[in-house]
């Protein structure tokens, strides 16, 4: 049990904290001090997952924090996986590495209690700058604006609204009954774990005040990597649950992005600079999800022909 802070006791049922990560041991460091403001009941268990190939130990204590190495399979859904299994509390808290979480987040999942019928629960996820500082970065600005990681992006009243794992609890009978996430993927899963939890019968509530700072990519490329694995885990849920992410279609695709460019050049002139950004790296950041649709979305498989491996290796690294 890491050395978090303790929270009163009150009538809630137990948690377990997952967070994957893929990292050097800088990078740990700052995530064990973001985690360490966690307030946590003596029930409860904070685990960091180590998903990265050279973790150094199978399992060791950082800053308080317990860190157990999963590098079998480099996905961040293989890494929840065994995260969730290695505890056994009634929900489990899954959010990312690069998020700062509330100190009061688990409790607020529990405020009020999840009806009977709740299998998933959706917390908020507010864009925030960098973890480097560089808030004033292209991609910081863009992202801020845009909103791009902020659960009312996925989160809406259709077939296909899904909880982020950026930042939600699952019922642990429930996930287990359900096989976990694929843990071969390198994005979707989230997406594929919800419908598999509503196609069962059970419900997806939101807490809004559970919440979360999500910092953005601090350069353009990084986010364009981000967009592409975001693209190929699309095609890969389309596969899967047919409708859920329908392909665009091109030629209209074209004209936005020549209305957007143009528009992105008239707001600059007009001294519109917030505008100008959203409107030049819109078409950046759908052209990126668009060719990752591409890239395989397993882990295990690698793109055909010499343009699906050189997308792979411009956009996802």
């Amino acid at each position: 049990m890491s050395k978090q802070l303790r929270s009163p006791p009150m009538k809630r049922d137990s948690v377990d904290v997952v967070v994957p990560f893929f990292g050097n041991d800088a990078a740990l460091r700052d995530l064990a001090a973001r985690l360490s403001r966690l307030r946590l009941a003596d029930d409860d268990s904070l685990t960091v997952v180590d998903n990265t190939p050279a973790a150094r130990s199978i399992e060791r204590t950082v800053d308080g924090v317990h860190v157990i190495a999963a590098t079998e399979r480099q996905s961040s859904y293989f890494a929840r996986n065994v995260g969730a299994g290695t505890q056994g509390a009634e929900w489990i808290v899954f959010i990312d590495a690069d998020v700062e979480p509330a100190p009061d987040l688990v409790e607020r999942y529990f405020e009020p209690a999840p009806r009977s019928g709740s299998g998933l629960l959706a917390g908020a996820i507010i864009d925030g700058p960098p973890l480097d500082g560089d808030d004033q970065s292209i991609t910081a600005r863009y992202a801020i604006l845009r909103g791009a990681m902020v659960q009312d992006n996925t989160m809406g009243d259709h077939r296909w609204s899904y909880a982020q794992t950026a930042n939600c609890a699952v019922r642990r009978v429930i996930f287990e009954r359900l096989g976990g996430f694929p843990d071969n993927v390198r994005s979707g899963a989230d997406a594929d774990l919800s419908f598999r939890l509503r196609a069962a019968g059970w419900g997806i509530e939101r807490r809004d005040s559970a919440r979360v700072v999500h910092r953005s990519r601090s350069s353009v490329r990084r986010l364009l990597a981000q967009r592409a694995r975001h693209g190929s885990g699309a095609a890969w849920l389309n596969q899967i649950h047919p409708g859920s992410f329908p392909p665009p279609r091109h030629f209209g695709l074209i004209v936005f992005t020549i209305r957007s460019l143009l528009s992105a050049g008239s707001d600059l002139v007009a001294g519109r600079h917030d505008a100008a950004l959203l409107a030049y790296m819109e078409p950046l950041s759908t052209w990126a999800f668009v060719l990752g649709r591409a890239i395989p979305n397993e882990s295990d498989r690698r793109p055909r022909g010499m343009l699906g491996r050189g997308l792979e290796r411009l956009l996802v690294g």
